[in-house]
């Protein structure tokens, strides 16, 4: 049988590293590996389909596997996972000091499909009440002036969303424009120590943890797409690709836990990732579907209630049918 020949692309991530290199391989698959940044590998893929297995954002990912005929299907391999407690920067004028003083205000994001953003409003939503139509939605660059959406929205009746083009959302949280900027990455004003620029929640270390203890969310920024087409003609690439990139995360944790050699320049790097492991039950960072549900149970209704996604869709029916069934001896 002749081998089959992929073009994947993502970001350089560690966890993906010896798969990409070469050092597992997935079995009757050839495959050539593109590194690139994550906004160049989502929108090429998005708007084109340029290559057969892609990383991609989750709340993209959401919008296009939920379509009538969704022409791609997700592989339960996670690429990038923060929990974003921090990614919520306000003007000090503004006198916002509470999740509760964000209600009636003024809130920024690059894209409505922007997942940090996608998590953060949902966590509004259920944690206090601040509804989609209770804020004053903008969009625009995080750091350069305006941002075009990559999938089709469907918002709720009487929510507020201003496009902005002239001007980033850094901008305008430093001058008082917006109340508060919703993104992934720091904006240059915070970066570069505006006085007005800071974080709603400085303590975000100890809320994320606590959130994790009581929800069991650990939340997913993007996973692994792959082109529908490829699995229709070979249904068996699905969980090969993904004992694949199984291996290689196992390989690159163990580089991160063994005290013995120092692999990374950072001191206390494997005794602190030790306690990740610990905190996470022994995988610091899961794949598989089960691994992962409370976070993609809540994921898909919050894309679904965000108009996002065009359907409430369940865990399984985002992935391969069978693609964890236990192959244990």
């Amino acid at each position: 049988m002749s081998r089959v020949k992929l073009t994947i692309a993502t970001t350089d991530y560690d966890h993906f590293r010896d798969f990409r290199l070469g050092i597992v391989s997935a079995e009757g698959i050839d495959h050539t590996w593109l590194t690139l940044g994550h906004h160049e590998v989502f929108a090429r893929f998005t708007f084109n389909r340029e290559w057969e297995v892609s990383e991609l954002s989750f709340a993209k990912f959401c919008a296009q596997v939920t379509r009538k005929t969704p022409d791609i299907i997700g592989l339960p391999v996670v690429c990038s996972r923060l929990f974003r407690f921090s990614s919520f920067y306000v003007n000090k004028r503004s006198k916002i000091k509470t999740a509760a003083d964000l209600k009636g205000r003024t809130i920024g994001s690059p894209e409505w499909a922007h997942t940090a953003a996608v998590y953060m409003r949902g966590w509004l939503n259920d944690e206090h009440g601040i509804g989609l139509r209770d804020v004053h939605w903008y969009q625009a660059g995080a750091n350069e002036r305006g941002r075009v959406e990559k999938v089709e929205l469907d918002l709720p009746k009487g929510v507020k969303l201003t496009r902005v083009n002239d001007k980033s959302l850094s901008e305008m949280i430093a001058s008082g424009e917006i109340d508060c900027a919703l993104i992934a990455r720091p904006p240059n004003s915070f970066l570069q120590g505006h006085p007005d620029v800071v974080r709603l929640f400085p303590n975000y270390l100890e809320m994320e943890e606590a959130y994790y203890e009581q929800t069991k969310v650990w939340p997913i920024m993007h996973i692994i797409a792959i082109q529908r087409r490829v699995l229709d003609e070979h249904p068996w690439v699905a969980r090969n690709l993904y004992n694949a990139f199984v291996e290689s995360k196992r390989r690159s944790l163990e580089r991160l836990l063994d005290p013995a050699v120092s692999r990374y320049p950072l001191a206390w790097l494997p005794t602190y990732a030790r306690k990740m492991a610990d905190l996470f039950h022994g995988d610091p960072f899961p794949y598989g579907i089960e691994e992962n549900r409370p976070t993609l149970e809540q994921f898909l209704r919050y894309t679904r209630e965000q108009g996002i996604a065009h359907r409430h869709a369940a865990p399984e029916e985002i992935f391969p049918k069978g693609i964890m069934t236990s192959v244990r001896v």
